[in-house]
């Protein structure tokens, strides 16, 4: 066993104070990098876990301010992965590239209030737009980038739970729309509104926002960077680079969108999941946030004349952001910058990167299902395998 010293967050009171010296089992390789650890905002750091970065890529994206080739650093541990990525990129490359646009912005908080009864629960709510202003002046006034968007209210029992949607500027604002609620609804139930409609109590979140968690309700309005993207890819780039026909491409994903519906799939795609953990991981984002981000869905349209494929790629809540939290460490400016979203006012052009190089895998993925390379591709690459017969160790 050996003994770590930690710094004792300041931010934590006597009572809660973690200790300084922990004892625990030797590592090498976790406090390698231990003198770097001061700078980092969490308990008891002691070091860090080094994921493999693989670049993807390139990629020739057009959206709102952005027009040129772009690589995509994946933090993965999954062989196959980058490969697959970058062959989707450059199926997609050979026919223009792809296009995205982002659609809508939020970040969402749900307090709930509780009553007496449910009629002083329906009073509160028809009360609403009476005190609407005065809720978004108290919540506004705890940043210059929070700006409350939508306010909406929902009955269960003696209870009212309060949707709370705002903007919030370049950060992906998860504690910046906590914050500006805990002081709103403070100053609520400090105001004349208190005896009006029999204010009991609040909590801060009564799970209608669908923190960290998927949910039907992330996909109808967005927590995060609402975003599409798309492109076209021909049936000779297809039978070029993919290995098999437009076609049969289309006809694969169908299937596979068919075999989702009966499953009962959330959401409808190959793997997207991948590119989402992998960009999250990299850029500094919060990876309990992929749990909501993970809904997205896959659309597949074939020409029978031009025997093109067009794919599209639709994100509702890409919670997202380029200043604050994990963005601000080196390595994942380094990653945003790589995507040439490490500028503040690049929060949007991370969402339609992250759903292009999503989009990308998924045509590639699909192509390796669709012409029977998919298990080889993992075995040869994942494993060391040729034919099935184990590569020898270097």
């Amino acid at each position: 066993m050996s003994k770590l010293k930690t710094p004792t967050p300041p931010s934590l009171d006597r009572h809660s104070r973690l200790s300084s010296v922990i004892e625990i089992p030797n590592l090498q390789h976790i406090t390698r990098h231990i003198d770097e650890a001061a700078a980092i905002q969490i308990e008891n750091c002691v070091g860090f876990v080094q994921v493999p970065v693989g670049i993807a890529g390139p990629l020739r994206i057009n959206g709102a301010d952005t027009a040129g080739e772009y690589h995509a650093p994946l933090a993965t541990c999954e062989p196959t992965l980058v490969a697959s990525c970058s062959r989707g990129c450059k199926a997609f490359n050979a026919c223009g590239g792809l296009q995205f646009e982002v659609l809508n912005e939020a970040m969402s908080r749900a307090p709930m209030f509780l009553f007496a009864s449910p009629g002083h629960a329906i009073a509160f709510t028809r009360a609403i737009p009476s005190f609407r202003c005065d809720f978004a002046r108290w919540a506004e006034s705890t940043s210059r980038y929070v700006r409350l968007q939508e306010l909406d209210a929902s009955i269960i029992g003696s209870s009212v739970h309060l949707y709370c949607s705002y903007f919030c500027g370049s950060a992906a604002g998860q504690n910046m729309v906590s914050k500006a609620t805990q002081y709103a609804c403070e100053r609520l139930r400090a105001s004349k509104y208190v005896e009006r409609f029999g204010i009991k109590d609040f909590i801060i979140e009564g799970q209608l926002a669908s923190d960290k968690k998927p949910s039907w309700g992330n996909v109808q309005r967005p927590r995060g960077v609402e975003v599409l993207a798309w492109g076209i890819i021909t049936n000779n780039a297809c039978e070029r680079i993919l290995g098999c026909s437009a076609e049969h491409l289309y006809h694969t994903q169908m299937a596979l969108k068919d075999g989702g519906i009966r499953n009962g799939q959330f959401g409808c795609n190959i793997n997207t999941a991948n590119i989402v953990a992998a960009l999250f991981v990299s850029t500094g984002q919060d990876a309990g946030s992929i749990a909501e981000a993970s809904w997205s869905h896959l659309t597949s349209e074939y020409d029978y004349e031009t025997k093109a494929l067009k794919m599209s790629l639709y994100f509702p809540s890409l919670p997202v952001g380029t200043v604050g939290g994990g963005t601000r460490y080196p390595s994942q400016r380094e990653c945003l910058n790589m995507l040439g979203c490490a500028e503040p006012a690049g929060k949007r052009k991370l969402a339609g990167k992250i759903a292009a190089f999503a989009l990308a895998l998924d045509a590639s993925t699909s192509a390796a299902i669709a012409n029977d390379t998919f298990t080889k591709s993992h075995m040869r690459l994942a494993r060391g395998e040729i034919y099935g017969i184990r590569a020898p160790k270097l």
